[in-house]
């Protein structure tokens, strides 16, 4: 009688395992992340953040949120066709203010909304200051791109697994509040997590490391929420992505966790194609969350097309030229100068034209 109680309940141990287990979000399958694209439209924007901040914190701290410019270039934006932007958030806003962080996020969304713009929210960020620190930023530093972009987490965080609870309360906080918003697009997870960082910072020892280890977690924080939008983090540089065989061990973990797939390209067109390619396979959406550099070769009319007739969704880097001075090039950092706007520029009536064509149409019909 005894064994028989004892066969029981284990019987019912495995069974409540079992359910558990069952009721663990799960990521997207190919024909969900397919049946989700789908619905929505052929995504075209830009990477944004107002014109007067030089970051993410300048962009959403209280005494610098700027309602008003937000709204003004959202209708710029929508005016010439965009319905997404891609906007980073950062963990150090979640620790100074988590209500007033969540409140001015959804005036965000309120505004972008007015404006038919759903836009993709990313958690965390590899590149540019790896030493982050609220209050007042410093100005622009003159002739220099991205003077002043911070890392989420800081190397200070990203090296403390003790503060690790902090960075789950973010993504958790973050997410679970917006869990169901119809409003936000996607969740960009990490951007470029192994970037070393980038301009004239010094490189933090064992980044990759540290980084392998929390980038699955920040994952598993934000699928816990179970969103109705997709996660992503976007491939970027390496090799051959089409097979395992081709990706590192973090790009593995992207490929592995992401919905949906993304990836980042500054090349010519016919290595943007390329790119492209090699994701096909995969059978998931395709987003490219970064491209236009001119000078290296990665153009509105160049890229633009191909991405259009691909139905893969087209986000360049950036909108509004401001203190984040991303006009200029990368080599700013070695040489500061200032770059000549071109005359004309064309790229507003492509981007109009693409976005009022049917899906995977270049041409829009007559």
């Amino acid at each position: 009688m005894q064994a028989k109680r004892m066969l029981s309940l284990i019987w019912l141990a495995l069974l409540l395992a079992g359910a558990v287990r069952a009721s663990e979000p799960q990521r997207w399958t190919p024909a969900q992340a397919n049946e989700w694209y789908a619905r929505q439209h052929w995504l075209v924007g830009s990477n944004y953040i107002p014109a007067n901040a030089i970051n993410q914190l300048e962009m959403w701290q209280a005494d610098t949120f700027d309602a008003p410019r937000i709204e003004r270039e959202l209708t710029w934006a929508q005016g010439i066709g965009m319905n997404t932007m891609r906007v980073f958030l950062h963990n150090l806003l979640w620790q100074q203010d988590p209500r007033g962080f969540t409140q001015r996020i959804d005036t965000f969304l309120q505004i972008a909304a007015r404006h038919g713009i759903k836009p993709l929210l990313v958690l965390f960020d590899s590149c540019w200051d790896p030493d982050p620190a609220l209050g007042a930023q410093h100005a622009p530093i003159p002739g220099v791109h991205n003077s002043g972009w911070v890392q989420a987490p800081g190397r200070e965080r990203l090296a403390d697994a003790t503060r690790y609870p902090e960075l789950k309360s973010y993504v958790t906080g973050i997410v679970g509040a917006f869990a169901k918003d119809e409003r936000i697009l996607a969740w960009d997870v990490w951007n470029e997590p192994d970037n070393e960082g980038g301009g004239a910072y010094p490189k933090q020892r064992g980044k990759e490391e540290l980084v392998a280890r929390l980038l699955p977690q920040a994952f598993e924080w934000a699928r816990a929420q179970h969103p109705l939008q997709p996660l992503t983090s976007g491939l970027w540089h390496g090799g051959d992505w089409s097979s395992a065989s081709g990706l590192n061990r973090i790009e593995a973990i992207q490929a592995a966790q992401s919905d949906v797939l993304s990836f980042h390209n500054y090349d010519w067109p016919e290595l943007f194609e390329g790119r492209i390619k090699q994701l096909l396979g995969y059978g998931r959406p395709i987003l490219c969350t970064e491209y236009m550099a001119r000078g290296n070769g990665s153009t509105f009319d160049g890229s633009l097309p191909i991405g259009k007739r691909y139905n893969v969704a087209m986000i360049n880097w950036g909108f509004v030229d401001g203190k984040t001075q991303t006009r200029l090039p990368w080599d700013s950092w070695e040489r500061p100068y200032t770059l000549q706007q071109p005359p004309v520029w064309h790229e507003i009536d492509l981007i109009k034209m693409l976005s009022a064509a049917p899906k995977g149409q270049v041409l829009p019909l007559n």
